[in-house]
């Protein structure tokens, strides 16, 4: 079973991620702002990281340079209320998989995070 991380500031957006992807058969687990998300990264193995872009403290482009300088193999998707080209440019070059928009409905998201997740499979 995946185990994919949400990291973000809004529990309406984890709870609708979680809600989205648990009957899919993946497992999520959630952190409010950057440095849990990173502490869980720490102890958990994760497949997958869906965070927001835009966070109290460090933000979402900054998270996913952290984890990708320490957990290179995990897949990152961001998520964004606020998309910009330049943003979406900043955030492949720094090795995010895709980015989604806020709102997004539960197909959306569980079609992004597939999309991931088949891409590492050999």
């Amino acid at each position: 079973m995946p185990k994919i991380l949400v990291v973000d500031d809004e529990q309406i957006v984890r709870l609708s991620c979680e809600r989205a992807l648990v009957p899919k058969g993946y497992e999520v687990l959630q952190a409010d702002h950057a440095q849990a998300g990173l502490e869980v990264l720490g102890r958990e193995k994760v497949d997958l990281v869906l965070t927001d872009l835009k966070m109290p403290g460090m933000d979402g482009l900054e998270f996913l340079k952290q984890v990708k300088d320490s957990w290179p193999e995990v897949v990152v998707v961001m998520i964004t209320g606020y998309q910009t080209i330049d943003t979406a440019v900043k955030s492949i070059k720094l090795g995010a998989y895709d980015y989604i928009n806020k709102p997004f409905t539960p197909a959306q998201l569980n079609d992004v995070v597939g999309r991931a997740l088949n891409n590492l499979e050999p």
